[in-house]
C-alpha cells in the first residue's frame, strides 16, 4: 500500500506541474477548464497506473477537451486516442519503428535528400522528428490547424493509410527540402530550424504533400 500511495503521489505531482503550463496562452484554458484537464488526467492515470503520467500526455488531452468541453466524453475519447499513442512514450517501442520507417521512405521517395542527410552529420536516424510523433504534431502547428491535422490522421486510417503520421512527417521535411539542401544543413541545423518553425507551418500545404507522397509510394508498389 505505501508503494501504491507513493506512485499515485508522484504521478499527481507530475500532472499538476504539466497542467499549470499546458496551453496557457490559448483562450479556452481558464482556471476552471484547467481543473477539468487535471481531473481527466488524474482519472486516466488512476485507471492506468501501470503506464502512469508521462510528460506530453496533457498536450494530447488538451485539444480534445477544447472541442468536447465535457469531462466524461473527453476522458473516453482520450482513452481511445491513447490506445494508439501510448506506445510512442518511453515505455513503448513505437519510436524506433517510426524512425526506421522514415529512413526507408525517404530513401525510396527522395534519395537525393537522403544522401544529403547521410553525408552531413548523418541524421538519417530522424531523431529530430521525436516530438512530432510523440504529440501527433501538436506543437508544430497553430492550434486551429491541430484539429485539421488530427482529423485527417484519424480519417486516413480508413480511406488512405493507417500510417499517415509518417507521411505528414515526411511532408514536413519535403516542404523544406530546397532550404535544407541549399544551406547544407546538418543535424544541429535541422533541429534549430524546425524548433524555430514550430507553429509557422502551412498545414494545408503539408497535408497536400503528404497525400502526394502516399500516391507516389502506392504507384511505386503497383508498378513493381
Amino acid at each position: 500500500m505505501p508503494e501504491l500511495l507513493d506512485n499515485v503521489a508522484l504521478n499527481l505531482h507530475r500532472i499538476d506541474k504539466d497542467v499549470q503550463r499546458c496551453d496557457r496562452n490559448y483562450w479556452y484554458f481558464t482556471a476552471d477548464n484547467l481543473e477539468k484537464l487535471r481531473n481527466i488526467m488524474c482519472t486516466y492515470v488512476w485507471e492506468h497506473l501501470e503506464v502512469g503520467y508521462v510528460q506530453g500526455m496533457c498536450d494530447l488531452l488538451a485539444p480534445l477537451l477544447v472541442i468536447i468541453d465535457e469531462e466524461a466524453k473527453t476522458y473516453s475519447c482520450f482513452c481511445e486516442l491513447m490506445k494508439r499513442m501510448c506506445s510512442n512514450f518511453p515505455h513503448g517501442g513505437a519510436m524506433d519503428t517510426h524512425f526506421a520507417n522514415m529512413r526507408s521512405l525517404i530513401q525510396i521517395l527522395d534519395s537525393e535528400l537522403f544522401e544529403h542527410m547521410h553525408h552531413h552529420g548523418d541524421y538519417t536516424h530522424f531523431y529530430f522528428c521525436y516530438r512530432w510523433f510523440l504529440l501527433d504534431f501538436k506543437r508544430e502547428f497553430v492550434y486551429s490547424d491541430i484539429f485539421v491535422i488530427w482529423e485527417t490522421i484519424w480519417a486516413a486510417k480508413y480511406i488512405s493509410s493507417a500510417n499517415f503520421v509518417l507521411f505528414i512527417a515526411l511532408a514536413l521535411v519535403e516542404y523544406y527540402r530546397d532550404i535544407i539542401l541549399d544551406n547544407n544543413m546538418d543535424f544541429t541545423d535541422i533541429i534549430k530550424f524546425f524548433n524555430e518553425m514550430a507553429e509557422r507551418h502551412d498545414a494545408r500545404q503539408v497535408l497536400k504533400i503528404a497525400r502526394e507522397l502516399i500516391l507516389r509510394q502506392q504507384t511505386l508498389i503497383d508498378n513493381k
